[in-house]
């Protein structure tokens, strides 16, 4: 369509839709009309591969047929309830999550999202030690309620301050960019322990309540710990009495090839904060696994939080759906598959031919394309917090993947690729493809 033949969809939207996180006057929304599995599509038809999972949530892809039947069979039966009544969708849900959650995390508190778990979270780790200080890394993302952009250690949390009081932040590790002139991932993970360690003593350990941290960073670049780090992590907790936090919002439900990420380093958190691949995002879903101490807190004392759709029945049907359809067709090894078959092995030889990549690096469906001006100096292609013209390459690089009809996921000067876990290995090939073409675009920056 042309601009004088915009759809209804298109002008509605720019005359009444506030979008989040963009200038207003500046965009352009493209209208999908809809999607199938790792496809979606526009209002002139024209196809896109999902390399994004529209917000690397879409898991179990795009209107999954078993996931869509158990919201509509909810719907004849109950829409809504409010939080204090019992009924089956939550209750099931919840069991099914307690099986399959680590450890002793036997609870759950459900929210209606991501920012919201990781603010509850913080809660009731104070409430829970008594404690005030929380440590949150700076290289995260944890949301943008009050409290969780405090707990966000990047850009995006400056326009929010001051936030609330007690968050400080501290490195974790990145060897690609290593903030301890680490030369291995042994070294780095070894150093960036050292280094939470000393900012806990320096915090005074009596007074910190939580260390929150992504079990794997995800808009901040898809960074894996070290073996060892999160070990090392609990491990200091327990010896001061804090609580081990992990968001698992984005890494969690098969995204890196494990229920929780952390099963992967078999490390037991006492609060895990989820959403996102729980149900693919089909209703809004989100919530806190609690462990036994924490929960043993509020047996006899309220806790003073909650929402009105907490554990929404549409919501939680989706969820109890989503974690059969995991298990029906054996997702969660399906997505390690991807990884070790397909994406791992084809971005390697992408970055072979591309001297604009950095590093790739990754695990399962979650993988980064780091961009670079100079593998040498490993100068970013643009600079952090870009705007403007100091943006350009990327917005070339994002609308050249367009134009070949592949949509991946951007941050920074990363291309993320983290397509649904139900992505063939033909389609997976394909987006690869059409990436490795769209690179040459950043090719041309190299060097200026």
């Amino acid at each position: 369509m042309t601009d004088g033949e915009r759809s209804p969809a298109h002008r509605d939207d720019r005359a009444h839709v506030f979008h989040s996180w963009s200038a207003q006057r500046h965009l352009d929304p493209m209208v999908v009309t809809g999607a199938e599995g790792s496809w979606f599509w526009d209002e002139d038809g024209t196809r896109y591969l999902d390399f994004s999972s529209q917000m690397v949530n879409v898991n179990l892809g795009h209107q999954h047929p078993k996931v869509v039947e158990a919201i509509k069979a909810q719907a004849d039966v109950l829409c809504m309830v409010a939080p204090g009544h019992a009924n089956a969708a939550r209750s099931e849900l919840a069991r099914l999550l307690a099986e399959r959650a680590p450890g002793d995390l036997d609870r759950v508190l459900f929210t209606n999202g991501g920012a919201e778990a990781t603010e509850n979270a913080t809660r009731m780790a104070r409430l829970h030690t008594g404690r005030q200080k929380v440590l949150a890394a700076y290289r995260s993302y944890h949301g943008a309620t009050a409290g969780s952009i405090t707990l966000t250690g990047e850009r995006r949390r400056w326009p929010s301050e001051p936030g609330i009081p007690g968050v400080v932040h501290f490195w974790g590790p990145y060897l690609y960019r290593s903030s301890f002139h680490a030369t291995t991932e042994e070294e780095e993970g070894e150093r960036a322990l050292a280094h939470l360690r000393a900012t806990v003593e320096a915090e005074g350990p009596e007074a910190v309540a939580a260390i929150v941290l992504e079990t794997v960073v995800g808009t901040n670049g898809v960074l894996v710990p070290p073996d060892g780090y999160l070990a090392g992590v609990r491990a200091l907790c327990d010896e001061h009495g804090i609580l081990m936090v992990c968001d698992e919002v984005m890494a969690g439900f098969g995204r890196c090839g494990e229920w929780f990420a952390v099963d992967r380093w078999d490390v037991v958190p006492d609060l895990i904060c989820f959403a996102k691949g729980v149900n693919s995002g089909y209703v809004p879903l989100g919530g806190v696994l609690i462990g036994d101490a924490v929960a043993a807190t509020f047996a006899d004392r309220a806790y003073p939080g909650g929402l009105t759709y907490s554990g929404h029945p549409l919501a939680c049907a989706a969820g109890v759906a989503s974690i059969q359809v995991f298990e029906e067709e054996g997702l969660i090894d399906a997505a390690r598959r991807l990884g070790t078959d397909v994406l791992g092995p084809g971005l390697a030889e992408m970055a072979d031919r591309h001297p604009a990549v950095g590093e790739v690096r990754g695990l399962a469906a979650f993988w980064a394309v780091e961009l670079v001006r100079d593998r040498a100096t490993r100068e970013p292609l643009v600079p952090d917090g870009a705007t403007g013209a100091a943006a350009a390459p990327m917005q070339e690089l994002v609308a050249a993947c367009r134009e070949r009809g592949l949509v991946p996921f951007v941050a920074g000067n990363r291309i993320h690729v983290v397509p649904p876990l139900t992505t063939t290995r033909e389609d997976a090939e394909e987006g690869l493809a059409r990436l490795d073409d769209a690179l040459a675009v950043a090719d041309r920056h190299v060097g200026t």
